[in-house]
């Protein structure tokens, strides 16, 4: 319910309430002031904006950005993303089709494959790109020189680009959780987008319950659109916002049933710790990745888990959350043994 990652069911969805123009985008203040710069300059001279580098967790509006640098710079976007591209030939055929200026959007660019991640050096840097054609002794390279054009690039984990190809990108932007106040605007905007009829204390109920995460807000309000409408008299106030919420177990910090049993796991089972990643999964039944990248982070910003070299440790504050009696660990300062 409340994962970031987006569902097919919500591509069509999603679509209907991306904003088109960066004034209409909420949040992000420094992202939207370098992009407007960027943008501004490359329209007063006529050329290729900068390639753009976006950098953050899954749903804080990468690709909703991307389309608006197109939209902005007055051309089209020709989208793909780094798992669709799994050979030379498949990059190949989609820079010959570039037009000047057009905005070229990676996503998930981390997961090029290396070879294929090699062509994209030379159209990035200096607009060629080199084919080889033959095989064997015969084989020789054709170099095609390609229009300046934009490529945005969306990567949910900097860490995993390569230098040579991070440094291509002249903009790296990086986009940080939204607060709640924000989150209530984008929230109210669906809301009319949508004809739901939402009151001021009801979209800051959504706002905050959606882990900072425009995505989820958009989804969460889906459902307790659907609640207002068979259970209530469709309209989402305080109390309906509340209900449907809770009903869907997702607390006033945005955890929903998977969180509280990694929670739970840790807490109860394990005594806050420290246990393994590996054994959080089984308990749970659970993809350890899924876990690490989807549920982890957040539970880790609002204080309640701590990695550490041994394993996953629960915080002071978890226990007090939680409401589970808070037991001293073995190995600490001051062991209950002695």
């Amino acid at each position: 319910m409340i994962s970031p990652t987006q569902q097919d069911d919500d591509r069509q969805f999603e679509a209907a309430l991306r904003p088109t123009h960066l004034d209409d985008f909420s949040g992000q203040p420094h992202v939207k002031e370098n992009l407007k710069i960027a943008i501004e300059a490359a329209n007063q001279r006529g050329d290729a904006m900068d390639h753009v580098l976006l950098c953050g967790p899954p749903g804080l509006g990468k690709t909703t950005l991307a389309g608006i640098i197109a939209q902005e710079l007055g051309v089209t976007m020709d989208q793909t993303s780094g798992p669709v591209l799994q050979k030379k030939l498949d990059l190949t055929g989609v820079l010959t089709n570039v037009r000047p200026r057009q905005v070229f959007f990676v996503d998930e660019i981390h997961r090029l494959m290396s070879d294929v991640e090699e062509i994209l050096y030379g159209a990035l840097e200096d607009f060629r790109l080199d084919i080889l054609i033959g095989t064997g002794p015969g084989a020789r390279t054709h170099s095609m020189k390609l229009p300046r054009f934009t490529a945005v690039g969306a990567t949910t984990r900097q860490g995993l680009l390569s230098a040579p190809l991070r440094s291509r990108f002249g903009l790296v932007l990086r986009l940080d959780p939204y607060d709640e106040e924000t989150l209530t605007r984008i929230v109210e905007r669906s809301g009319r987008l949508l004809e739901v009829s939402i009151t001021p204390e009801g979209a800051q109920e959504i706002a905050r319950r959606s882990r900072g995460t425009p995505r989820i807000a958009n989804r969460l309000l889906r459902r307790v659109r659907d609640f207002a409408q068979v259970r209530a008299n469709g309209t989402i106030d305080l109390e309906v916002a509340q209900a449907a919420l809770n009903l869907l177990k997702v607390d006033r910090y945005g955890l929903d049933e998977v969180d509280q049993k990694i929670m739970a796991t840790v807490l109860v089972k394990y005594a806050g710790g420290p246990v393994g990643l590996s054994t959080i999964a089984a308990s749970i039944d659970e993809q350890p990745d899924t876990i690490e990248e989807v549920y982890e982070p957040y539970l880790m910003q609002l204080g309640f888990l701590d990695r550490t070299p041994r394993g996953r440790v629960a915080t002071q504050r978890a226990f007090e959350y939680f409401d589970v009696p808070f037991r001293p660990r073995f190995g600490g300062a001051q062991n209950p043994l002695f």
